[in-house]
């Protein structure tokens, strides 16, 4: 194993990172703003309701594409492991 496949190989665990943190990421962001939008324009400064909605849309994006991240990083891990042999050369 030289540079170049340990430099592949972080780029890969970084993609991973990125594709599966991003659907959670993407609709927490969107709910706050959504969330700001509405008590900027109805004067409501409470302070739980920004953390109930993202919550609850967290939790149904889990619920919803949980199998599908598990499934990526148990593949990810099993190429991992694959390439255990081919790092003790």
């Amino acid at each position: 194993m030289d540079i170049g496949d340990a430099v592949n190989l972080m780029r890969g665990g970084i993609l991973e990172i990125v594709l599966i943190s991003a659907p959670i990421l993407i609709v927490a962001l969107v709910v706050g703003l959504i969330v700001s939008i509405l008590q900027a324009t109805t004067s409501i400064q409470e302070q739980t309701l920004t953390f109930v909605p993202k919550i609850a849309s967290i939790l149904a994006v889990l619920a919803i594409l949980g199998g599908w991240m598990l499934t990526h990083l148990a593949q990810y891990t099993r190429t991992l492991f694959e390439l255990i042999p081919m790092a003790a050369r």
